[in-house]
């Protein structure tokens, strides 16, 4: 996606396993969102996106792209759209998972793409998506050339 000369866009490159990048995303984001949006939505958006980071670089052998885009024009600064994907090299598309769900079906290949698997509720992984269905206002996966892209939308005020 790109921004276009009209819309207010950020991008970030990470390499692979670059999970100490995470906190960088999130700062980067911050200060994209400065004058965006009503209370706590800019923060609803950094957690959003760090959750789909994680993601690209825990179950996929490359790196990912990041890009945040306000729609709507200059305005957007303060109340339009945003738009953030994470683009990704692992072409297989992530499957929501319940979150007392057994574990992912291995021979099918569905699943969140996670070994560490416990069989409990109290797992520490697995909800990233759950989170990303529960607070954005759309959300989406797309596959391109080398892979896929996960995206979410949220709207500058609340639902």
């Amino acid at each position: 996606m790109n921004g276009g000369e009209c819309e207010p866009y950020w991008e970030r490159r990470l390499g692979r396993d670059d999970l100490a990048a995470v906190a960088g995303v999130r700062a980067g984001l911050r200060r994209f969102l400065v004058h965006w949006g009503a209370p706590g939505r800019a923060e609803i958006a950094e957690l959003l996106t760090s959750e789909l980071v994680t993601n690209a670089l825990v179950h996929t052998d490359g790196g990912a792209v990041v890009t945040a885009v306000l729609g709507g024009g200059p305005s957007a600064v303060v109340k339009g759209l945003l738009r953030v994907e994470v683009r990704d090299t692992l072409p297989r598309r992530p499957v929501l998972r319940a979150p007392d769900a057994g574990p992912p079906d291995r021979e099918s290949g569905s699943g969140m793409c996670d070994d560490r698997w416990t069989g409990e509720s109290t797992a520490t992984s697995g909800r990233g998506l759950l989170l990303v269905q529960a607070l954005a206002d759309a959300w989406g996966v797309r596959t391109h050339g080398t892979g896929k892209a996960v995206w979410f939308e949220l709207a500058a005020e609340g639902r």
